[in-house]
């Protein structure tokens, strides 16, 4: 079996942390480009095939420039905190029409000590958000096989994020997925430790992982009138 990533990844990123800045970063760029991107880019490139199996709809892209990576430099114009760059290594398998309308996605994101998989909508627009609190009002069995069925939530958990205090408007107080109701994110996710990010086993893991997530992804864009 394949591996990806080395211990010389999550050393690389601990250092960056430790040395935002643009000289050091520059002085170490080629570990950045030898531990961090190009085994990502090498991950990604296998997980296509694994991807096309769930869904011809979703891409596992590596290219450098356009693809499933996230940038490593951060967007400092209006934060407070001017760091140069991200102090972790994530990755969006995207959906075909992502750049046209809001869609759910998977996730890998690799940083020391908080590493993990996951899939759906992180901070989705308003009427993304209205959009599927009325699918979830409307389709509630299939939700409940989905997002609360055995098979999901074995393996993963539905990340609370930010939350409503009340209800949402118009939406009744006693519905049996109330909870679900006021949330802002529509994610599930799980950690994952750094022996499975540097082992052997990390294709198939994730394999597993992404097949157990499709459902949940599947039914975020029949929300949204997505093909899956």
């Amino acid at each position: 079996m394949a591996t990806y990533f080395s211990d010389a990844a999550f050393r690389f990123l601990r250092a960056l942390a430790r040395n935002n800045n643009r000289q050091w970063f520059h002085e170490h760029k080629a570990d950045y480009e030898a531990h961090i991107r190009a085994p990502y880019q090498r991950l990604l490139t296998d997980l296509q095939p694994v991807v096309a199996e769930l869904s011809l709809h979703y891409r596992a892209d590596p290219r450098a420039v356009g693809g499933s990576m996230f940038r490593i430099n951060r967007d400092t114009r209006f934060a407070n905190d001017k760091s140069p760059y991200k102090t972790w290594q994530g990755a969006k398998i995207f959906h075909e029409r992502h750049r046209q309308v809001e869609a759910p996605s998977f996730h890998l994101h690799i940083r020391p000590g908080g590493c993990f998989v996951g899939a759906g909508l992180w901070h989705p627009a308003s009427d993304t958000v209205r959009r599927v609190r009325q699918f979830i009002l409307d389709n509630p069995a299939s939700w409940k096989a989905t997002a609360h069925g055995p098979k999901l939530r074995r393996r993963f958990a539905l990340d609370k994020g930010e939350m409503l205090v009340r209800m949402p408007r118009g939406f009744p107080a006693d519905f049996e997925f109330a909870e679900d109701l006021r949330r802002k994110n529509f994610v599930a996710r799980r950690a994952l430790d750094e022996d499975t990010i540097t082992g052997p086993r990390l294709l198939s893991t994730l394999r597993t992982d992404l097949a157990t997530l499709a459902p949940f992804t599947d039914y975020l864009c029949a929300a949204l009138d997505l093909e899956f």
